[in-house]
């Protein structure tokens, strides 16, 4: 045991963790109090007034892709699946995921839903094809994916925070709630995009710093190659197969990347975000700024996962002898030095709390104005829509963090199922009625019924299949990703032989349209 002169180092460097991590918080608290100007509207609490800058958009956009989910669960097991190449589910999250979703969805999201009064993915849905069916049953869906994602978000924490402070898992997952809880709850989208954009500055910083630390606690990049490359993969005869080009295993490769890229495109949650930002050049400023953001983010920690194998004698095994995905990236950091695992806490933290800020704020929204409203409650004011969300927001938090607890202290599994089939059930029955319904007049209710049904029943129906013998598609991930695709065709198809609904979608150059008012607005200030 450590005596004297080493006491006193680790009580300083625990010190110092602690300070890094209680900075990090009041920063958090006061942007919270800061931005309650901003909250007097149902408008300016759930969309900033329609008038976030690139900046603030891009990151808020970034922050909310890549949570703790990424960072310690993906990466490590993904980069333990495929080696370095599953560096290239970074590079998909950047091209497809950030860079294409500006471009495509990113203007006409923003003239459309600004032209419509929508402020929720089902309330888009409701005003597009006329239906308030569509609109209760989109809200559902939200409600009952999103929470179990939002469940997920803490798991990250409990390992790096166990392995620098001896924090029970309790303890995180309590207090990252109760700070993300004050600081929604006071300061609205605004204070979370501005925090999102504190949060991403340190993931960037952050990011950087573990990989330089790891690979030269290897030998360096070229030693660390040399050595992942003599290490076989089960099942395979590929010579060096965690480092080639496209790893042991493309066909999962490629249905992770679609899964995690594509997915984007159809989450409540992140196209939220285009319905906030400024009109104009602020749009093509924030696609940029959200590609490079995710090149690094997402391209370093799946590329940072891909060197796992080397810690692979300490990494945590279970009984059948397969490692614990969740215990990789904690393992290769553990060896790092005390101001860099400080570092690396705060940048989960970060992750963690800007994507649970984002997914509890969907969650409040989308039950207060499109279940509770006018369903529910009759004649709610836009007082009243104001405390309901706030209350949700607590509610919300609170039924995640349970969820988060129950699962982390039980051997129930239906719950763990359930989170990794959330981003393939809401993209997979979001995707394609969303994009159609911004660029064709030729889409029915039907068919946005159909890509509902096919998304939740495909999803839910493999995960049932699982438990009760043999799913259809042996990956939830794979099985996602044939979701979106499916909604994608299903929707034009099924328009072809129902009726449309009648609607006017923008002539073809939308984007000059935007910039025509951007420059009204420039010279009314």
């Amino acid at each position: 045991p450590p005596t004297g002169g080493a006491h006193e180092s680790i009580g300083r460097l625990m010190i110092e963790k602690i300070c890094m991590v209680l900075i990090f918080v009041g920063v958090a608290v006061g942007v919270g109090i800061y931005c309650r100007r901003h909250t007097g509207s149902v408008d300016g609490f759930i969309l900033g007034g329609r008038n976030v800058g690139p900046w603030l958009s891009a990151f808020a956009f970034g922050t909310s892709y890549f949570s703790a989910v990424i960072f310690v669960g993906y990466a490590g097991q993904f980069g333990w699946k495929y080696g370095v190449a599953a560096t290239w589910i970074g590079i998909g999250n950047a091209i497809l995921g950030s860079l294409l979703a500006w471009w495509v969805l990113g203007p006409r999201t923003r003239e459309m839903t600004h032209r419509l009064g929508a402020s929720t993915m089902p309330e888009f849905f409701g005003a597009r094809f006329q239906s308030k069916g569509l609109r209760i049953a989109a809200a559902a869906i939200i409600f009952v994916f999103l929470i179990p994602y939002t469940a997920s978000v803490y798991n990250g924490l409990s390992r790096l925070f166990g392995m620098a402070f001896g924090l029970p898992y309790e303890v995180c997952v309590i207090g990252m709630a109760v700070i993300t809880c004050v600081y929604v709850v006071l300061g609205g989208y605004m204070a979370t995009v501005m925090n999102d954009f504190i949060q991403g500055i340190v993931m960037l910083l952050g990011i950087v710093a573990v990989i330089v630390a790891v690979l030269v606690n290897n030998g360096g990049f070229t030693e660390a190659l040399t050595t992942l490359s003599l290490i076989p993969a089960e099942g395979s005869e590929m010579a060096g197969p965690f480092v080639s080009f496209f790893g042991p295993n493309l066909p999962d490769l490629i249905g992770v990347i679609v899964l995690t890229s594509l997915g984007t495109w159809g989450l409540p949650q992140m196209v939220q975000k285009f319905y906030a930002i400024k009109s104009g050049p602020a749009i093509k400023q924030g696609a940029i700024i959200s590609t490079v953001f995710a090149m690094v983010v997402a391209g370093g920690s799946y590329f940072l996962g891909g060197f796992g194998r080397l810690y692979g004698d300490q990494v945590e095994m279970t009984a059948a002898g397969t490692p614990v995905y969740d215990s990789i990236m904690p393992t290769m950091l553990s060896t790092l030095p005390d101001l860099l695992i400080g570092i690396v806490i705060v940048l989960v933290l970060s992750a963690s709390m800007s994507t649970l800020s984002s997914l509890v704020l969907t969650s409040s929204s989308t039950l207060t104005l499109d279940l509770l409203k006018d369903n529910v409650v009759k004649n709610m004011s836009e007082k009243k829509q104001l405390v309901y969300m706030r209350v949700l927001i607590v509610v919300f938090i609170v039924i995640s963090a349970v969820i988060a607890l129950v699962q982390y202290n039980s051997s129930i599994t239906f719950i763990a199922q359930l989170m990794s089939i959330s981003w393939g059930a809401l993209a997979g029955s979001f995707l394609g009625p969303f994009f159609w319904g911004l660029y064709s007049r030729r889409v029915s209710r039907p068919a946005v019924w159909a890509s509902f049904i096919v998304g939740v029943g495909l999803t839910t129906g493999n995960m049932i299949a699982g438990f009760v013998g043999t799913a259809f598609i042996a990956s939830p991930i794979n099985c996602g990703a044939i979701a979106m695709v499916l909604s994608l065709i299903i929707v034009p198809v099924v328009s072809l032989f129902t009726k449309r609904v009648e609607f006017e979608v923008d002539p073809p150059h939308v984007e000059g349209a935007i910039d025509r008012e951007y420059e009204q607005e420039l010279e009314a200030e």
